[in-house]
Parts: C-alpha cells; sequence; structure tokens
C-alpha cells in the first residue's frame, strides 16, 4: 500500500512540476536548439513553485483524500433539484428490475410510468408526414430510388427535397450555423407570423436542443449573483428552480390560486415583486408557462394582457414557456402567444423584452428524443443579442434533426397536401384522445375521498390535491418525507403506478398534491383508475384519524 501510494506521489509531482515550469518560465523560454549547457537554470520563483507543488501533491497522495467530493463540489449543484427524475423515480426503476428478475414478488405486473411527459415511451406513436420527411432527409439516397414514390407521400418527398436544399452540402450529419440553419428558421418564424397574425423574423430564432437549452441560456444570461431574482409560478416546472439554483440566482415565487383554476393574479405578481426588492433582490424576469405545467390550465387572453402590462411597467423580461400550445382540451379557451399579446396591445421590439420557448417534445407530436426545440426573442439590443448568441456558439448548435422537426411542427402539411388527411386525422386523434383520458382521471380523482381536482385545460397533467389525515402526515415525519412523497411511495409499491409528489413542483405551505400524466394509452386508463382507487381507499382507512 506503501508503495502504491508513493508511486501515485511520484507521478502527482511530475504533473506539478511539468505544470509549474511550463507557466513560470514561459516568458523567458531558451529556444529549445540551445545547447544543454547554455540553458539557465529556473528561477527563484519557479523553484519555489516546484517546491511548494511537491508538497502538496505528496500531501494529498499520501492523506488519500479524494480529487473529488460532496465537500469540493460547486454547491449550487448541491441545492438543484428535479423531482420529475427523483427519488421516486429511482425506486421505481429499481422495482422493474426486480419485476424482470423476480416478476411473482411484487403485486403488480408493470411499472406504469404517469411521472413525465414522455408520450412515446407510453405508446404514443409519431406522426408519420413528420417521420417520413425526416427519414428522406437523413438518407438522401432515398430520393432517388424509383421505389421511394410507393413508399413515401408525394408531399413528403418535395418537403425533403425543399429542406435538403437549404442546408450546407445537404448534410444532417455536419454542424450547423450556432443559431440553426437559417433556412430552417425563416419556415419556423413563417409559421409564427401565420399563428399569430404578427411579423416573425428568422433572425431572431434560436434552434435548441429541446426547450430546456434555452432557458438555461437565458437564465445564465440573466442571473449574475444572488442578488439576481426570476419571478416563477408556484407550482412550477422544476427545470426553473434547478436552473435558477445551477446559477447561484434567486427564486422569487408567485402562488398561483387553486381555488380559481389555478389562476395567475397580477396583484400576486405585485406583492412578491415589491418583497423581494425589499430584501434587496433585483427581480430580472417573469416565467409564465401557459399552457401550465404541472397545473394544466390555459391563461385568458385579458389576464395575459395585465401581465404583458405587468412585466412592461416593471422593467421585466417575460420568459413565455408555450411548449404545450398545441394541448387546449376544453372548448372555451384558446392559446394565445404573449407575443401575438403584446403586439395586440401596440408594443414593439423597443418596448418589452419578450422569450418565447417552443419545444418538438408535447404537443400532438411527442417527439422527446429528438430534442429539437426554439426561443424567439425579441426586444433586446444588438449588444446582447451578440451575447446570447456568444453563449450559443459554445454550444457549436443544435442538432439538425431536431431542427428539421421543428421547421416542420411550425409548418405542417397543409390543405391540398396529399399527407393533409391523414395528418389531420393522426393529430385530431392524438389531441381528442388525450382530452378524454383526461377527463377520466380527472372524474375519477374528484370522487375519491380526501382528493379534488380541477380541469387539465391543456398541457398534459393533472395535479390532484391531497386532504390526508393527520395520521398520515405523522407517518410521513417519522419516516422522514413530505406526506405528498409518503403517499407516491405508497402508491408506487402498491400498484406501480409513478407520480410525481406535489413537493417537487412547489405548493402552497400545508397543502400536499402529486402530478400525473394523461399520457398511458387510453386502453389501460380504466385499469389505472381502478388499481389507484383500490389503493386510495385502502389508505384513507389505514390512516383515518
Amino acid at each position: 500500500m506503501r508503495r502504491f501510494v508513493t508511486d501515485r506521489a511520484r507521478r502527482a509531482v511530475a504533473a506539478s512540476l511539468r505544470g509549474a515550469a511550463a507557466s513560470s518560465s514561459r516568458s523567458a523560454a531558451p529556444s529549445p536548439l540551445a545547447p544543454a549547457h547554455r540553458r539557465p537554470a529556473p528561477p527563484v520563483g519557479a523553484a519555489a513553485a516546484m517546491a511548494a507543488a511537491m508538497a502538496r501533491a505528496m500531501s494529498t497522495a499520501a492523506s488519500g483524500t479524494p480529487a473529488v467530493s460532496l465537500d469540493t463540489i460547486n454547491p449550487q449543484v448541491k441545492k438543484c433539484e428535479y423531482a420529475v427524475r427523483g427519488e421516486i423515480v429511482t425506486h421505481a426503476q429499481n422495482l422493474q428490475q426486480e419485476l424482470q428478475k423476480n416478476p411473482d414478488t411484487l403485486p403488480f405486473d408493470e411499472i406504469l410510468y404517469c411521472n413525465i411527459g414522455n408520450p412515446q415511451s407510453l405508446g404514443q406513436q409519431p406522426v408519420t408526414y413528420f417521420r417520413e420527411v425526416l427519414s428522406l432527409c437523413d438518407h438522401p439516397a432515398l430520393l432517388d430510388k424509383s421505389e421511394t414514390h410507393a413508399l413515401f407521400s408525394s408531399d413528403a418527398i418535395e418537403r425533403a427535397w425543399q429542406i435538403l436544399e437549404k442546408i450546407p452540402g445537404r448534410a444532417t450529419g455536419a454542424y450547423s450555423h450556432s443559431q440553426g440553419i437559417k433556412g430552417l428558421r425563416d419556415e419556423i418564424a413563417a409559421g409564427i407570423a401565420a399563428r399569430d397574425g404578427f411579423h416573425a423574423s428568422g433572425d431572431n430564432i434560436f434552434l435548441t436542443d429541446g426547450a430546456s437549452p434555452a432557458v438555461h441560456m437565458m437564465l445564465q444570461l440573466l442571473i449574475s449573483s444572488e442578488k439576481d431574482g426570476i419571478l416563477c409560478p408556484i407550482p412550477q416546472y422544476p427545470l426553473y428552480s434547478a436552473s435558477i439554483a445551477l446559477r447561484g440566482g434567486t427564486l422569487v415565487p408567485y402562488f398561483l390560486d387553486e381555488e380559481t383554476g389555478w389562476g395567475l393574479e397580477v396583484d400576486q405578481l405585485k406583492k412578491q415583486l415589491e418583497e423581494a426588492r425589499s430584501r434587496g433582490i433585483t427581480v430580472r424576469a417573469l416565467v409564465v408557462i401557459n399552457p401550465g405545467n404541472p397545473t394544466g390550465q390555459v391563461l385568458g387572453e385579458e389576464n395575459q394582457k395585465k401581465i404583458v402590462e405587468f412585466c412592461k411597467n416593471e422593467g421585466l423580461v417575460l420568459l413565455a414557456d408555450e411548449v404545450y400550445q398545441d394541448n387546449i382540451y376544453v372548448e372555451d379557451k384558446q392559446f394565445h402567444s404573449f407575443k401575438k399579446i403584446a403586439r395586440s396591445l401596440g408594443y414593439t421590439d423597443d418596448d418589452l423584452p419578450l422569450v418565447s420557448f417552443q419545444s418538438v417534445s408535447k404537443g400532438y407530436y411527442g417527439e422527446c428524443g429528438k430534442r429539437g426545440g426554439y426561443m424567439e426573442i425579441t426586444g433586446f439590443s444588438p449588444e446582447v443579442r451578440e451575447q446570447i448568441y456568444k453563449v450559443a456558439s459554445v454550444n457549436l448548435c443544435s442538432n439538425v434533426s431536431g431542427q428539421i422537426l421543428a421547421s416542420l411542427v411550425m409548418n405542417p402539411p397543409k390543405a391540398g397536401d396529399e399527407s393533409f388527411e391523414s395528418f389531420m386525422a393522426e393529430r385530431d386523434g392524438t389531441l381528442s384522445s388525450l382530452a378524454r383520458r383526461a377527463k377520466a382521471l380527472e372524474e375519477a380523482f374528484n370522487s375519491l375521498e380526501g382528493i379534488t381536482c380541477n380541469k387539465a385545460e391543456g398541457a398534459m397533467y393533472l395535479f390532484p390535491r391531497l386532504h390526508l389525515p393527520q395520521k398520515a402526515i405523522g407517518a410521513a415525519q417519522a419516516a422522514g418525507t413530505a406526506p405528498d412523497a409518503y403517499y407516491a411511495k405508497c402508491l408506487l409499491e402498491a400498484t406501480g403506478i409513478v407520480v410525481v409528489p406535489g413537493s417537487g413542483f412547489g405548493q402552497v405551505p400545508g397543502t400536499w398534491h402529486f402530478r400525473c400524466t394523461i399520457l398511458p394509452p387510453e386502453d389501460k386508463i380504466p385499469g389505472i383508475i381502478s388499481r389507484f382507487k383500490e389503493f386510495h381507499e385502502k389508505f384513507m382507512d389505514e390512516f383515518r384519524d
């Protein structure tokens, strides 16, 4: 053992000596061609640095102290949490392995992951037209084969040709412009303009690997210290709290009103903004998630106008998470982008800095694994835009397949195209099925003692409230966990159903919730409801006060 430590020390010392010698003698380095006897000795400073490096390396190696430990890593990483793939999900994955090895040891035969908006993992099929175009772009040699016209729709073939003409070298395996392929950005801008009725420019589009990297990028731009705050909804998608923590900023919460269907009240925004400012926090931006995650509400147009006016008056950047814009399930609501609202109020780029996030992961497309998305930025000075571009350039570019999908999502087939009718049938079939699943789960939750659940107007989730007996809360405290996390773990171990505790999203203190996706296949929903009801009734009976 002693010999091993000594050898390790020697290697560490050698590395340190090389580094010290290189840095200390760089300015006076002789020609490598000079004879050895004419090369000067290391300066006194370099010798001292070498000695110190030797002492440090010997001490570290001899003590066996690891180079990386919980005490030495960035403390912001330790503060960061992401419940959607947290402890409950890890436990579920362990149970799944147990099922595979010993299928008779658990009281269920499959794990049902209702914890994350990952549609295709639960059986949702990709949109045929999108995959046809993507296949042809990724393997252009198919376009020259006569059989291709028998296998692919004519408009998919034509669209693939159009896209390949926009890609330098027609190479989907090559790096692109850091902001994304210009022709695809222009297509997305045209889709935004058609959606909103207001001009959009491809120069304002940054294509990213899903919406998450875009959120990280903007928060990195806005946060420089713990004195920089971001107004976030509570409950919120934990991407925001995690990203703010990683960057050392401060999350400034504003609470959505559960009693009014998770309403967003501007008075609540003002109250939280003033309270944060009184603590010396400079609030930089407001995050709005519409449709809501995890809450599923869809904001009304008048409410959105008040939010835009609030940001304008308070000098805040509006960060609009709009990735569920196609997921609307109620007839009396529709999606309006915040950019559309701002322009309808007469605000231009000179009036309001606004960032809109979109992704190919959600909607009726559900292409989570393709990692496509974008942000549209307006209202930023040329100097700031240069900095955003610089940050984007550090990552080289987003994946090109995701870029292509983002352009297809924003410019799908049109009436008269060969694929239009089949595309609409797939789209409407998926969305109507999601609406039925949401309604069935909502009604089931509301039929149970101790659960109340608001309607899912949009997105992919329900966020039921648990009214737990005091005995259950006490059992959770004894187990050293939050009551909703305790409930979620008991549910998993009894049924195999995976949900996320509301404490992972934030909630009004003293209230408990869980987030459940509406994504399991429609034919499995009755079985899930049956399993859930049986568990919940037993749970309430066991812990009844």
